[in-house]
């Protein structure tokens, strides 16, 4: 067929169109952008080296494109058709998590890219929640809920039929691509009527707040879109003075010389009106601002001492206090690119500098690349975390709506269950960035 376009280039036409429907839909959004713009400017012009680093590991021209979003979906079938969608804009379901144990009845997935051109060009991933129904308590609501999930079509008759033409043709022409953008973005428009009466809505609601928002809407609507920056402290203080009020905590790891993982703060939900099938209105709160400081990915080593720092240090009241009372109790977390490789606890990315290429045949399989890091013959770069963190987004989500916590009955983790519906197995995040750390070391010859 005639020229097609590759999956990253539909992918970042779709991150961009979305990025500009949100800002329309909610425009904190658009100050959100602003905001952390300014910052990492700021971060940038008063850091050379950091400024340096990142043009190196060409994250620089990632930088300011890069957003997650959020959605739930209802069914099986809508998110075997999300995965469709998502992978026609070569983007792949990551991990499992089961965020029951936080109270939010779910489980999830990211969809996102997977290897390093991809990540390089736009590494845009959607966190993707499927309803769990059966840990609604009531029987008759359950299947009350179930069955206005089995009417609605989250997807136009556009979009299908575009996505069955793209498995048929091996792909989407220029002109296919941008209708087939168009009609994706539909699924995710935010909708100010239900589909339900006001009594089915305030019913689902009172189970969790969450249910209500899968439940009676015609589509997933956006719930967040996330970019990122490179000072999250810099972000929270300033939020206010942008007009923005920020949640209480920043969550996650704490301000290190080594940025772990993921931190990650927000604005409160928006509390948007909404019209209910019959004459009554209302309100709905569900969207909200969220930005996020991408810090290195750890091995499973280094996620289980990150999992018992973050669990012994628990939530502090004031933002201020938990950060300090964070700091204390990671200090047991070595803070050096040096010691995070030597005891093996984050993932690195190995290149050889022009010397090190002209010393090609003393570097041996196997060789330890510490000498050859301190000859200058070799570079390690941090492997740029590209995931979630199952138990803040959940506290996020949480705090978001209010701060009371809703319990239910948790289920146990279903993951079997969630790829039976998804239609196929989810992909290991350790195992990725394992694969991407041997690649780099093959090229270099360290392997």
């Amino acid at each position: 067929m005639a020229h097609t376009l590759s999956a990253d280039d539909i992918r970042e036409d779709f991150s961009q169109a979305m990025s500009a429907m949100y800002q329309q839909e909610v425009p904190q959004y658009g100050t959100l952008l602003a905001l952390v713009a300014d910052v990492n400017l700021a971060v940038l012009e008063n850091n050379p080296r950091l400024h340096e680093q990142l043009a190196n590991a060409d994250e620089l021209a990632r930088l300011n494109v890069e957003r997650h979003g959020a959605i739930r979906v209802g069914t099986a079938q809508e998110l075997a058709t999300l995965c469709r969608m998502f992978a026609i804009m070569g983007m792949y379901p990551v991990g499992y998590y089961d965020l029951s144990v936080a109270g939010v009845p779910v489980h999830s997935t990211a969809f996102r890219p997977v290897d390093d051109a991809a990540l390089q060009r736009n590494p845009f991933r959607i966190f993707t929640s499927l309803l769990r129904l059966e840990l609604i308590d009531d029987p008759a609501l359950r299947d009350k809920a179930a069955r206005i999930l089995a009417r609605r079509d989250i997807f136009t008759p556009r979009c299908r039929a575009l996505m069955a033409l793209h498995d048929e043709q091996g792909g989407l022409t220029p002109a296919q691509g941008q209708e087939f953008v168009r009609e994706a973005l539909e699924t995710f428009r935010w909708h100010h009527h239900t589909t339900v009466d006001k009594e089915t809505y305030q019913a689902l609601h009172q189970q969790h707040r969450l249910i209500a928002d899968v439940v009676c809407f015609p589509g997933c609507h956006i719930n967040h879109l996330t970019p990122r920056t490179l000072d999250i402290d810099q972000v929270q203080s300033l939020m206010a003075k942008y007009g923005i009020e920020p949640k209480a905590v920043i969550e996650g790891p704490p301000r290190r010389a080594v940025p772990l993982l993921l931190r990650q703060t927000s604005f409160k939900a928006l509390e948007e009106p909404v019209s209910f099938a019959g004459d009554a209105s209302g309100t709905h709160t569900a969207r909200f601002g969220e930005i996020e400081q991408r810090g290195v990915a750890l091995t499973p080593k280094g996620r289980a001492l990150y999992d018992r720092l973050l669990s012994e240090a628990g939530v502090g009241k004031d933002n201020l206090s938990h950060q300090q009372h964070l700091q204390a109790v990671f200090k047991a977390f070595p803070d050096s690119e040096f010691l995070l490789r030597q005891q093996g606890l984050a993932w690195f990315r190995y290149r050889l500098t022009p010397s090190g290429d002209a010393h090609r045949q003393a570097i041996r399989p196997g060789d330890d690349p510490q000498p050859f890091i301190e000859r200058g013959w070799v570079i390690a770069q941090p492997i740029t975390y590209e995931d979630f963190l199952p138990v803040s987004a959940a506290g996020i989500f949480q705090s978001n709506l209010g701060g009371e916590s809703q319990t239910h009955s948790h289920g146990n983790a279903s993951r079997g269950a969630f790829e039976t519906a998804l239609g196929r197995p989810v992909l290991n995040e350790f195992s990725l960035y394992e694969e991407a750390e041997m690649r780099s070391k093959r090229r270099c010859g360290l392997l």
